[in-house]
């Protein structure tokens, strides 16, 4: 991870490349110039040629939050920086550096084992360290940005490294400066800066039936696998990029509106004068969950996860995805915004 002290390793380049087991939606997808990623000090020479071949580029980690063409054209960057080591740890805090290609979950493993805690609600989120801060990912009530120090990125504007500080992160709601701008950060590593305080989060609903027995981080850990095991479908069996919807916020008064008329409607309190919906409950609520549309459908388990029942294509995916967000929208009059990047 950033090691070299003199030349970086060569740039291994791969023609038509077949990705279908590098994205968890299992789409049949080839990439006409695939660039592995081992060491940050590739980018820069890589990106020079990009620019003077007027290339179109980007960059895949795991594939679990994109939805890929049939074919990319141009360059992918095979995100694979390897690595993790501790910075810095003071009485208070730990900060950690991650290479951006490190698999999430891994990660989140690694640091239980060495008296880390802090991610472990975190478990069992498919993809790499280098797209938790794009996505700003989070479940069970934690957001990955509670946790992250800064990130570290190759910035095609500038054409030179950058260290952002969570503040230059803009970081909001599955949301950040990185998915603004699609086409200007190459993110290398993540610093997380991990508190020796540690303190429970088990105040979502999932994790009620714990959060009476002052669980440790170990048993946050479990619960969650457990918990993620039975509602979401594994990708290795069914092709599926897991949430696909974002939970909504609407407004308070709105709120107040759709729950005298749906009394039983699911949602979570959120900052300032707004409230989170249950994007899965309000799909469900339209009969959807389990229902099949030719070679895509609605996990039978979970009604905010798309699955590819095989040989879809990313216009498969799209097509249902408007069916849901027009029936939602029809139903609740609330928008439903897709999670994963569209390539």
């Amino acid at each position: 991870m950033n090691c070299a002290k003199n030349a970086p390793p060569p740039t291994k380049l791969i023609l038509n490349l077949e990705l279908q087991s590098r994205n968890t939606f299992g789409l049949e997808v080839l990439a006409e110039r695939a660039y592995e990623i081992t060491n940050s000090e590739q980018i820069p020479s890589l990106m020079q040629e990009i620019t003077q071949n007027h290339w179109k580029w980007r960059v895949l980690g795991g594939g679990s939050n994109v939805i890929l063409p049939p074919v990319l054209s141009g360059a992918t960057l095979l995100m694979n920086i390897a690595g993790q080591k501790i910075t810095r740890a003071d009485s208070e805090n730990t900060l950690l550096e991650v290479g951006a290609g490190m698999n999430w979950h891994e990660l989140v493993q690694w640091t239980l084992e060495n008296d880390l805690p802090g991610l472990e609600n975190l478990a069992l989120i498919p993809g790499t360290v280098g797209a938790a801060p794009i996505q700003n990912i989070g479940a069970y009530g934690v957001e990955i940005d509670q946790y992250i120090d800064h990130v570290k990125a190759y910035d095609t504007t500038s054409n030179q490294f950058v260290a952002l500080t969570n503040a230059e992160c803009e970081f909001a709601y599955r949301d950040s400066i990185f998915k603004k701008n699609p086409n200007r950060f190459v993110v290398t590593q993540v610093t997380f800066k991990l508190p020796k305080a540690w303190q429970a989060r088990a105040h979502y609903a999932d994790l009620a039936a714990i959060a009476s027995i002052s669980p440790t981080p170990q048993i946050i850990f479990k619960t969650v696998c457990s918990v993620r095991s039975n509602k979401l479908p594994d990708p290795k069996v069914i092709g599926n990029a897991g949430s696909f919807f974002q939970n909504p916020l609407v407004s308070a008064n709105q709120y107040e509106a759709l729950l005298a008329k749906f009394p039983k409607l699911v949602s979570y309190p959120d900052t300032g004068n707004q409230r989170k919906l249950a994007a899965g409950w309000l799909i469900d609520q339209c009969g959807l969950k389990g229902q099949r549309f030719g070679k895509v459908g609605i996990f039978e388990k979970q009604a905010l996860v798309i699955v590819n029942h095989g040989r879809a294509t990313a216009a498969d995916i799209l097509a249902l995805a408007k069916i849901i967000q027009d029936k939602v929208k029809e139903q609740f009059g609330v928008t439903l915004e897709i999670e994963p990047n569209i390539l």
